[in-house]
């Protein structure tokens, strides 16, 4: 059934971007805008708020799934286009936007009951971060997860230096540098998602799930609810499938060590380039190595800090540190010329400042890091007191 979001959400209205139905004591939301591959508007934000805090709250739902409307996206990221002309503009609620977004993806992380999250499709930016605290990730030959946020002028945030950190630190950050998306098989391989199936049979979901007895979904025996959740989503015998990021893992463990600066990853890219034989991983070495030095070099540089500092904090903190590297970037970095560049104008020729890998500074990545609030002050103070 639908929700009536005037008894059951307050003030908030679901309209028809976000969707609510209750089946067989799961929830099951859907992110409603097809046409813009799902991104998320602040107002979307609010309402998947105020609905988790409802099935939180709810003792006859025991599950929660979060679902992509049409067969293109599960959620391509947030409305970058409404963030820019409010930046531009001076309008600052765009601060807000990414405040509540990033509480959202806490209270999803520290959720106390299953979340399962159907990545079919593209799956970027505020999709990844909906979604990498579920409890089952399921992906499908249709996936493309990626963290494209410096090819824009922002660094991958979200939660990203959290979820990133669970991986080999070679792969977090080849992830995290070049944007690179990855398909099903690889989101399972790199720890990204957790099954892969295919799409078709995953669009019959809701069959499975009425047709599953009452009490097999009793929270009473979580083991057994656990178990049949997964066999709704995730039959017995899935067919083996290769990776194409296991066969690259070699060469990224030898690029991409956290020992060497962004310029040095580059340079030796580019020196294996020069002496490698075989066509396709040239191929590979130079596109890296072009991903490098088209996306924001300043950003790049950042990104690469932010990871490795992920691997050493909680999650709140980094999402903290999150929301302070992003201000700063739309604030004084290079969003509104990455955004311009890529997604209005698409000139592809955008003016990064610096220009050049090699013309970043410590002290601006520093700078980047920084908190532009106090203690006391920064928006998400509190935020493991609010999602315990």
């Amino acid at each position: 059934m639908e929700v009536n979001s005037e008894v059951t959400l307050g003030v908030l209205d679901t309209s028809s971007s976000v969707s609510f139905r209750v089946v067989n004591r799961v929830a099951i939301i859907t992110l409603c805008r097809p046409k813009a591959l799902n991104a998320l508007s602040h107002d979307m934000i609010l309402v998947l708020g105020a609905i988790l805090r409802r099935c939180r709250d709810d003792g006859e739902i025991v599950a929660v799934v979060l679902h992509g409307a049409g067969e293109k996206a599960f959620c391509a990221g947030g409305d970058v286009r409404s963030l820019y002309d409010k930046a531009t503009n001076k309008d600052r609620s765009w601060v807000q936007f990414f405040a509540d977004e990033y509480q959202l993806d806490f209270a999803v992380h520290k959720f106390p009951k299953p979340v399962i999250a159907l990545l079919d499709g593209i799956t970027m930016g505020g999709g990844m971060g909906l979604s990498q605290g579920a409890w089952l990730r399921v992906v499908t030959e249709r996936s493309k997860l990626a963290m494209p946020e410096t090819r824009i002028g922002l660094v991958p945030d979200v939660g990203a230096s959290y979820f990133l950190a669970r991986m080999p630190v070679q792969v977090a950050l080849y992830l995290a540098l070049t944007g690179v998306a990855l398909n099903g098989p690889d989101a399972v391989f790199s720890g990204l998602a957790d099954v892969c199936v295919s799409s078709e049979w995953l669009s019959t979901f809701e069959e499975r799930l009425v047709a599953m007895p009452r009490f097999l979904l009793d929270p009473a025996f979580p083991d057994v609810l656990l178990h049949s959740l997964r066999t709704v989503f995730s039959p017995n015998n899935q067919p083996h499938e290769d990776c194409a990021l296991g066969t690259l893992l070699p060469a990224i463990n030898a690029h991409f060590r956290p020992s060497k600066s962004v310029v040095d990853i580059v340079q030796s890219l580019a020196e294996s380039a020069e002496v490698e034989d075989d066509p396709a991983r040239k191929d590979w070495l130079i596109n890296t190595r072009d991903a490098l030095t088209k996306n924001s070099p300043l950003m790049v540089s950042v990104a690469k800090e932010s990871v490795l500092r992920g691997r050493e904090a909680t999650l709140g903190e980094c999402f903290r540190r999150e929301l302070d590297v992003v201000v700063r970037c739309v604030d004084e970095g290079d969003f509104a010329e990455g955004v311009r560049a890529l997604l209005l104008d698409r000139d592809h020729r955008p003016s990064w400042r610096p220009a050049t890998l090699a013309e970043v500074k410590s002290d601006q990545v520093r700078h980047f890091l920084s908190s532009p609030w106090r203690e006391q002050d920064h928006p998400l103070r509190s935020i493991e007191c609010k999602h315990p």
